[in-house]
């Protein structure tokens, strides 16, 4: 049997493991999942005759080397930073590797000694980075092959909660790491290009520059710039496109609730909070607050950031229950994003019978013949439960359609990279139509950049 390894069985790992599995006669599979927690591993693999559960620890250099060296193909689902122990394994016994996580410096440096062994290293094939690149590259290719020149392109992604499980008022959960949606955003400056100039959003501006995209069946979304797209000209061949603009999606009015947070400095990972562990959620929020002893934590977090009583912000920090003062922290030497996490976990945590949605949509300007259009397209996607979530499905999928292609050598080029070749996202777009997964795309009225007016 061909072997399988899947190392990491987190929750992003279900939907692969699914598809693997029921390929795996098939296909003559043996799917290994090896995890530092067999409990997870053996919940994934469900007892199947074509699965192996191993218990592996990834600083276990001998164990992890010895079960690399006797498989056939690698996928890594462990976290980004954790890529590169097992990348340096595959490329010393000569195994082909998948992972969903973007392509960091050390790994594009091995670039060329992958090459020379004729190997396979993929990445960003999972949704964001993986589904966005392959549903980009297909219309941005297709325009180009009929001559046309791109001038515009504008894509956003979100990991969200389904309409019918959408019950608070900030018509948010977390659908995934929790830390990362604190965190967003830090770290640099937002760079992006609209009709040909160059902009720049600093952090504690990013949550008051919203864009508003409209979805057929779905409403209203807002947009907030993502890091770097100028990163994405050189990768998409978008050398003279005028506008390139990529972002993450929100139900509209997140941003600007979630501004307070920033505003206060509740976002922050760089310092350590004196007396967290005992610390209430009210104290966590009056720590933030000018000194008046006469007045409320209330009173003075309004008048501070000028909320009116009757505005929706308000009812919004009441609801995550900030001014508890009978809630406790209880997290030795936390940061301030540590506790804010710990405080939204409470109210942000999917139940059982909550589902997760995902919303990816794209803009693309071109010129035709002598005229200018556009076309959108967008795509969501509806969780089976808790499992098998959205998240879980337009992750886990594309990695396993990629395994499977390398496996039985449809995708030849060797090297490290992302999956924005024909030979690549062609026939995994067109498998994941299977699968719920699917983009509706409409031609519409040549707009250009109007921020007003996205998917209108």
């Amino acid at each position: 049997m061909r072997r399988i390894l899947i190392v990491g069985a987190g929750r992003s790992s279900s939907a692969l493991v699914r598809y693997l599995l029921e390929k795996s006669d098939q296909e003559n599979l043996l799917v290994i999942i090896a995890d530092v927690s067999v409990e997870n591993a053996n919940k994934l693999a469900g007892g199947h005759k074509n699965s192996k559960v191993v218990n592996l620890d990834i600083f276990d250099v001998e164990k992890r080397n010895e079960i690399i060296k006797g498989s056939d193909i690698v996928i890594s689902m462990l976290p980004a930073r954790f890529h590169l122990e097992v990348a340096r394994d595959c490329l010393a016994f000569g195994k082909n590797l998948v992972t969903a996580s973007y392509i960091s410096k050390d790994l594009k440096a091995m670039h060329e000694e992958v090459v020379k062994k004729g190997l396979i290293f993929m990445n960003e094939i999972g949704l964001d980075p993986g589904i966005d690149h392959m549903s980009a590259m297909q219309v941005i290719d297709r325009i180009k092959d009929k001559g046309g020149k791109m001038i515009l392109f504008e894509s956003f992604t979100g990991g969200l909660v389904a309409p019918e499980s959408d019950n608070n008022l900030w018509n948010y959960k977390f659908t995934w790491n929790p830390r990362n949606v604190v965190v967003a955003g830090q770290g640099g400056i937002a760079k992006f290009i609209q009709e040909g100039k160059y902009k720049y959003i600093p952090y504690h501006k990013l949550f008051r520059r919203t864009e508003f995209l409209s979805i057929e069946g779905f409403g209203k979304f807002e947009a907030l710039a993502n890091r770097d797209s100028l990163n994405y000209r050189e990768i998409y061949g978008l050398q003279d496109a005028l506008t390139l603009y990529r972002g993450t999606i929100r139900r509209v009015g997140f941003s600007r609730a979630w501004n307070i947070f920033v505003q206060l400095g509740m976002t922050d990972d760089s310092y350590v909070m004196e007396g967290s562990e005992k610390m209430s959620y009210r104290e966590f929020t009056n720590s933030f607050l000018p000194y008046k002893p006469h007045d409320s934590v209330e009173l003075k977090l309004r008048h501070y950031l000028k909320i009116d009583q009757d505005d929706v912000i308000w009812e919004k920090l009441l609801e995550i229950d900030i001014f508890n003062p009978d809630k406790i922290v209880g997290l030795k030497n936390a940061t301030p994003a540590q506790i804010l996490q710990k405080i939204l976990m409470d109210s942000w945590t999917l139940s059982e019978e909550d589902k997760d949605m995902i919303v990816m949509y794209h803009k693309f300007g071109f010129e035709l013949n002598g005229v200018k259009r556009q076309i959108e397209s967008n795509m969501v996607v509806l969780g089976e439960d808790q499992t098998y979530t959205a998240m879980a499905k337009t992750v886990g999928l594309p990695v396993a359609m990629a395994t499977l292609d390398i496996l039985n050598g449809k995708i030849k080029n060797p090297g490290v990279q992302l999956p924005i070749a024909k030979e690549v996202y062609d026939p995994i777009l067109e498998e994941l139509q299977d699968y719920g997964i699917t983009f509706n795309e409409k031609e519409v009225e040549y707009l250009g950049y109007n921020p007003h007016n996205l998917g209108a």
